[in-house]
């Protein structure tokens, strides 16, 4: 990807973070709160989170927050592939679910991808939901055929798809992820974490530069 492309997707991805941060925050903090002791610190991942890289033995760990229907996430999905290509063996990128208020289909695209996850396909989903975003992405009710649709196309078992989005255990895992990331001030998507820091997206490199400084370079 050209520089001036790449800069141009993450300044209005960056646009769209810092625009519907606050409005995202004020309802993030209706929930319950589950502040740590003094001092603690939380850790980003669980032995259950999804890692599309593992990097070698001295590889930084990158953890996005995301939402599927979301479109800064939509405008950072090059920009993380991008990244994640520099950086391979250096970095290990973990994906989490943060699903927003509001984007209707976010979660039942969590729970397509968890699904896929549990066939061994998260990666696959994972693709595919941010390259068929702006199909399936703000619509005014649940549109759950399409992302069955979507596992059809992947080849996944479909009964074993239906029987993981109809379990309980499947929308436990995505809340899970979301709890975690409200209990880390997560207050939008999409949101890094560096080594356990979180990134402040103000510039357009800032993930990047903050891998560099996790790497010492």
């Amino acid at each position: 990807m050209k520089t001036s492309v790449k800069a141009t997707l993450i300044a209005i991805a960056v646009a769209v973070v810092l625009v519907t941060a606050g409005i995202v925050w004020s309802i993030v903090q209706q929930g319950p709160e589950a502040d740590p002791e003094a001092g603690e610190k939380l850790p980003t991942v669980r032995t259950d989170s999804h890692v599309l890289d593992e990097g070698g033995p001295d590889a930084v760990t990158v953890v996005e927050f995301l939402d599927f229907e979301c479109e800064a996430c939509g405008a950072f999905y090059p920009v993380v592939e991008e990244l994640r290509e520099k950086y391979a063996g250096d970095i290990r990128y973990v994906v989490r679910y943060f699903p927003l208020p509001g984007h209707v289909n976010s979660t039942q695209a969590a729970l397509a991808a968890e699904a896929a996850a549990q066939q061994g396909r998260f990666e696959d989903m994972y693709h595919h939901l941010f390259e068929t975003q702006t199909q399936w992405g703000e619509q005014p009710e649940e549109t759950p055929a399409v992302f069955r649709a979507f596992a059809d196309e992947l080849g996944l078992d479909l009964d074993a798809y239906d029987a993981a989005v109809a379990d309980p255990a499947t929308l436990a895992r995505v809340e899970q992820d979301k709890r975690d990331g409200e209990r880390l001030a997560v207050n939008s998507t999409p949101t890094f974490f560096v080594d356990g820091e979180m990134v402040q997206l103000q510039e357009w490199d800032d993930l990047e530069q903050a891998i560099d400084a996790a790497l010492g370079r």
